[in-house]
């Protein structure tokens, strides 16, 4: 048989198949135990490192998705502020607009009744200048009466002093 007789090289020494099968017993019983005492150890290692590494992959997921959350609730609350914003700025503008026309209104208002006070104090001082210009009138009619009854006059006379009498009254005015 060719395991009974094994020939190494040139050398013309053969080896015993019992040694082969001792080595090879031996090389099973090393095997197992390596297995015990290092594989399975190994193994479990490995189990643990990979079981590690996939939670810590899992971990990061979830860490990825939470700020992948935060990030959109950031967005949705910096488009409401800048909604907000946009709102408080169109109702200032609507308010600003609404003082200005209170304050044009009032302005108006205040210019009207300093027109009509204007116009008040001007028929005042009208009134107060014919009631004047009566008051002068009566005085030279009083003082055109009182010449034609010093005097005995014809009706011309009478005529010229009337027309200088109206004459000294349009200066008057």
């Amino acid at each position: 048989m060719f395991l009974d007789y094994l020939v190494l090289g040139n050398s013309s020494e053969f080896i015993n198949g019992g040694d082969i099968l001792v080595t090879l017993a031996v090389f099973i019983i090393l095997m197992f135990a390596l297995k015990k005492v290092a594989w399975g150890p190994l193994m479990g290692i490995m189990q643990q490192r990979e079981e590690l590494v996939a939670s810590e992959i899992e971990s990061a997921e979830k860490s990825r998705q939470e700020s992948q959350q935060l990030l959109e609730d950031q967005r949705s609350l910096l488009k409401e502020a800048r909604v907000e914003a946009q709102t408080i700025v169109e109702n200032a503008k609507k308010q600003g607009d609404l003082q200005k026309e209170e304050i044009i209104s009032a302005a108006r208002a205040e210019a009207l009744r300093l027109k009509e006070s204007a116009v008040r104090d001007i028929e005042t001082e009208k009134e107060k200048a014919i009631a004047a210009v009566r008051g002068e009138v009566v005085s030279l009619s009083v003082l055109a009466a009182s010449k034609v009854l010093e005097k005995q006059v014809s009706v011309e006379e009478n005529r010229a002093l009337i027309e200088e009498t109206i004459a000294k009254a349009g200066e008057t005015l």
